[in-house]
């Protein structure tokens, strides 16, 4: 039987989902046994391969124009797509920022902080993602198959989550996969 592929990537983060992913510890032996990850945000491989994937895994929020093509291309080359972490489900701390006006938010972070020289200035070019108006959930941008909350989601939720669909299942979390730590 051919190994289910599965890619992953993160949009507006801090990395915590990818960290409980990894605490499912030793079950990811077993779990590699059924899967083959395709493309990561820590592999070579970073976009999900041309010719689609069964599960695709994005955590984080949409926060800019990068992050919304990475958004739409995972949904165009995956079957479920899996929102993973509160970022992703709901848009997360991020969305703190959508109080604001975004070049308000610019000149702070890159002009006024007290860590810019004198010379500061906010960076443009077209070469760099344009910070969107507001943050988004998944959701906003693109279908979402599956939504695992939690900052971050416990390990246990992941597992479940992905044990679901590798027994053709969409998972529907409850109870103790939905506590936060």
């Amino acid at each position: 039987m051919a190994k289910v592929k599965i890619a992953t990537d993160w949009l507006q983060i801090c990395s915590g989902c990818e960290m409980s992913l990894l605490d499912i510890d030793e079950r990811i032996v077993e779990l590699v046994k059924h899967v083959q990850f395709t493309s990561s945000p820590i592999t070579d491989l970073k976009h999900p391969p041309k010719d689609g994937v069964e599960v695709g895994v994005l955590s984080g929020g949409v926060g800019n124009t990068h992050q919304e093509e990475v958004a739409k291309e995972m949904r165009e080359r995956c079957k479920i797509l899996v929102a993973l972490g509160d970022c992703a489900v709901f848009g997360g701390i991020n969305t703190m920022r959508n109080f604001f006006d975004k070049e308000e938010l610019l000149r702070r972070g890159y002009v006024e902080t007290e860590s810019t020289d004198e010379g500061g200035a906010v960076p443009r070019s077209d070469e760099l993602a344009k910070l969107l108006d507001r943050e988004m959930a998944l959701n906003e941008v693109v279908k979402v198959d599956v939504h695992v909350p939690g900052c971050p989601p416990p390990a246990d939720a992941i597992w479940f989550a992905l044990t679901e669909l590798l027994a053709g299942r969409i998972p529907v979390l409850t109870g103790d996969n939905l506590t936060y730590e």
